[in-house]
């Protein structure tokens, strides 16, 4: 009887310390598994203790077959969570592989600046520019996101000095609730900007873009994950609230068109960036694109000379950026690399003679200071990340983001999923995140004797051939002089030149 007895003290006094364990897992407000998985979510980093033994196994992989830097997770997390993210023993990288790249550093490094240097935004026909940082939120929309996630992002926009793109599911209140700046993005659905037939509102438009948090507009043609098609939202996920802001039905699939209604040629969108500009009262406006054709970059280049102005800025998604949802073969086997469309549209620009009235930005797979520098050097002067923001805010990559069932409260309507992600913490990490990456990215800058990004030339990025030799990016590819295509273009241009047409998209 005694030992029985002392038994069942033992399994009493087993549940109760587990009970209090459970309890200080869902009260705390650091690790959002916890707060929806208590103890059981702590199996979770147990695991990540051991990660170095499994991390071979987990390396993800982009288009032109480099890792998704193999620390990257672990770099993002401790940045976000304020953690030294220095290691011990040097590169994990084969740095004898082809096609791997490194900066070229200057045996006479210069000091980093004082601030971080800021990019203005704004053409000639722009009359509120906007001075950008070097690093940004990339476009996500409330609904693919939870209202905490968006609302963890704008807070940590606000408290670090840098943009919110709100992905093309309308302007929240979210967006709006803590002084962030924004780039209220505009795609095929039009949402926040709609009349009830899902046509473009000019009224509409004009009264969300007078928000003074909306700093820039962006037109969105196509996304890198899945240029050519329009985006989804599961009826699951919109609720009451986001179908207000979508001026959409509730409990019903949103889906956006793979195309815009309001223009149909190169020549009807860039006029269609100018009304754009002049309805938002002269801010910036430009357009994001995922690079598939060429020819059709240089149409565009031909209807700004047609129309007589430009867009103030173009971001160029690459195929391999991510998204909640989409079909295999479109994630895998459609749109231009990062690196190959922003070479054509910075080539492309220089050589129509527009390059210095547009600003030029880069998203897909950003996540880290060297990701900056590298996008910097191929003709970006700006940079964005989404994939890398989530993780910020507790993203651990769960892949249910299309299911409503995020472990993590980021990607799900779900308010008792929503809950784990605490605000007030995650915005300080997004804050820390970013400042950490910008920090690193100018020290890397310094390192290569440049005290401006606007130093940096291709010559300062390489890329192996073979185990014996190297090339700069001066060698490996083509740069157009300014004006190069207006008076004789190279003979590698010349046939997409003549074929570009500022009156369709048709690529040939």
């Amino acid at each position: 009887m005694a030992r029985r007895g002392w038994m069942i003290g033992l399994g009493a006094s087993a549940l109760t310390a587990l009970g209090g364990l459970a309890a200080h897992d869902r009260l705390q407000k650091s690790h959002s598994v916890l707060r929806n998985y208590p103890v059981l979510g702590r199996g979770r980093y147990l695991m990540e203790a051991i990660r170095p033994e499994l991390q071979q196994y987990f390396i993800e992989r982009d288009v032109d077959g480099r890792p998704f830097d193999r620390n990257a997770r672990s770099l993002i997390y401790q940045r976000a969570k304020g953690v030294a993210d220095v290691t011990p023993f040097g590169t994990e990288r084969d740095v004898d592989s082809i096609d791997y790249e490194w900066l070229v550093h200057s045996m006479t490094p210069k000091p980093m600046p004082d601030a971080p240097p800021r990019v203005r935004i704004g053409g000639p026909d722009c009359t509120r520019p906007y001075d950008m940082s070097l690093f940004n939120v990339s476009g996500m929309s409330f609904g693919a996101l939870s209202a905490n996630a968006v609302l963890a992002m704008n807070h940590g926009a606000a408290l670090g000095g840098f943009a919110q793109d709100t992905g093309e599911g309308g302007l929240s209140d979210h967006h709006l609730a803590h002084g962030g700046d924004l780039v209220w993005e505009i795609g095929t659905g039009y949402f926040g900007a709609r009349n009830e037939n899902g046509e473009f509102d000019p009224d509409q438009f004009a009264r969300q873009a007078a928000h003074e948090q909306v700093k820039m507009i962006e037109l969105k043609l196509s996304q890198g994950a899945k240029p050519g098609l329009g985006g989804v939202l599961p009826g699951a996920k919109v609720s009451e609230e986001i179908a207000a802001v979508r001026m959409v039905p509730p409990g019903e699939t949103c889906v956006s068109p793979a195309a815009h209604r309001a223009f149909s040629t190169p020549v009807e969108l860039i006029e269609f960036i100018a009304r754009l500009r002049e309805l938002s009262g002269g801010k910036p406006t430009g357009f994001k694109l995922c690079v598939g054709s060429r020819t059709q970059v240089l149409a565009l280049c031909k209807a700004m000379h047609e129309v007589g102005t430009t867009p103030d800025f173009i971001v160029v998604d690459g195929s391999e950026g991510g998204t909640g949802a989409a079909p295999l073969e479109f994630e895998d086997h459609v749109g231009m690399p990062l690196t190959q469309g922003l070479l054509t549209v910075q080539n492309a620009l220089v050589g129509a003679g527009l390059r210095d009235t547009i600003r030029l930005g880069a998203s897909g797979k950003i996540s880290a200071g060297n990701d900056v520098v590298r996008r910097l050097i191929q003709g970006a002067d700006f940079t964005s990340s989404a994939r890398a923001m989530m993780m910020a805010v507790g993203c651990i990559q769960a892949q249910r983001c299309h299911t409503d069932t995020c472990p993590v409260g980021v990607t799900t309507q779900d308010p008792r999923r929503t809950k784990a992600l605490v605000v007030e913490e995650k915005s300080v990490r997004v804050q820390r995140y970013h400042e950490s990456t910008v920090h690193q990215a100018l020290r890397l800058m310094a390192s290569m004797g440049v005290s401006d990004p606007s130093q940096l030339r291709p010559e300062m990025l390489r890329r192996n051939l073979s185990k014996q030799e190297s090339r700069s990016y001066a060698e490996l590819h083509q740069w157009l002089a300014p004006g190069e295509l207006l008076n004789q273009p190279p003979e590698e241009w010349a046939a997409d030149w003549a074929n570009a047409d500022p009156h369709s998209f048709a690529a040939s």
